[in-house]
């Protein structure tokens, strides 16, 4: 038979557990009936010495099965090793003591560059020894979670070298595939988060698309939307679904940013000439029209000519023109 490429997602089971405040008066029922009946057998002891004693021992195991749980906070049930289900709701619990409270995985990070970011997660302790394991707790967080990555720097669809950085809201919504379908699902988030702002910035150009393309810097709403798209699909093995995601940071590369900006003032001095001569030939064209239905003057073709030089120059200038006064004739 073929081997097996991919394992099948886990499938969260909710589970059902005790009242805290029933088991806890259990509890100390038969603690102090515990140590009643060790106190009023001391003399001659006999069976119901150790009745006293199984009642204690018993009433000191329950309590290792007391936990509390936040609004939108879940605990993940493991019992030796085995899956059987996930609490969610809120309050004081009292499950079966043997469960594990932790749960240990595997630290592929260099010890170097991450050691720090790992002592300051909470739930997370490292193993003593270099031995590269760590422990998390069995409680997860269903809470939207932001991560807001580095400025990383990626080729856009021309080729130009950018920086972009963006955040995602994120949170957790299958349980059972967070915990066991990836090794850490906050790591898996953030790497798959970086993997794919660098899939979307090469999709795109920065600013100079074709007609109509969407670029990085003009789609925002469209390229957000992409990218979470993008996200959902690499995020949902982990069972965690994408809130929202959007850039925060777009630039050019520092060693092309010059040049681009150089780029850009040209462009923009470009467009507003040619906003300025569009209307400079409307207000040549109005001047002429009038001139001729009021029959204030009559011109030639080369004095329209003429005169349509000299309006040109006028509106389309960049300094105030200087008035020159004319004491002959039009042809002299």
């Amino acid at each position: 038979m073929p081997a097996k490429t991919a394992q099948s997602a886990a499938s969260e089971r909710i589970a059902s557990t005790l009242n805290g405040w029933g088991m806890l008066i259990l509890n100390i029922a038969l603690l102090c009936g515990g140590f009643y009946l060790i106190a009023s057998t001391a003399a001659d002891g006999g069976p119901m010495r150790v009745i006293g004693g199984l009642s204690t021992l018993i009433g000191l195991i329950m309590l290792g099965g007391y936990f509390t749980l936040q609004p939108n906070q879940a605990r993940v049930l493991i019992l030796f090793g085995a899956y059987k289900g996930t609490v969610r709701s809120s309050g004081f619990h009292w499950a079966n003591p043997f469960y594990s409270r932790s749960r240990g995985i595997n630290s592929h990070k260099d010890s170097g560059s991450s050691e720090g970011d790992q002592r300051n997660r909470p739930g997370r302790r490292r193993a003593g020894g270099g031995l590269g394991l760590q422990w998390l707790s069995t409680k997860l967080s269903l809470r939207a979670h932001n991560f807001s990555s580095d400025a990383i720097k990626v080729n856009d669809k021309r080729g130009n070298p950018v920086e972009i950085a963006a955040v995602v809201v994120w949170r957790v919504e299958n349980t059972a595939q967070a915990v066991f379908d990836v090794e850490d699902y906050t790591s898996y988030v953030e790497i798959q988060s970086e993997s794919a702002i660098r899939s979307i910035a090469s999709r795109y150009a920065y600013d100079q698309g074709e007609e109509h393309e969407i670029t990085l810097r003009g789609g925002a709403d469209e390229v957000a939307l992409a990218l979470k798209e993008e996200l959902q699909v690499r995020l949902l093995k982990a069972g965690v679904i994408v809130e929202e995601a959007r850039l925060t940071h777009l630039a050019y590369a520092p060693e092309i940013a010059p040049v681009m900006l150089r780029r850009q003032q040209a462009e923009a001095i470009i467009a507003a000439r040619k906003i300025i001569v569009q209307n400079a030939v409307s207000m040549v064209h109005m001047a002429l029209n009038e001139l001729d239905q009021k029959n204030v003057v009559k011109l030639d073709d080369e004095r329209k000519a003429a005169m349509v030089s000299n309006l040109l120059v006028v509106l389309c200038g960049n300094s105030d023109a200087s008035p020159v006064i004319n004491t002959g004739t039009l042809y002299t």
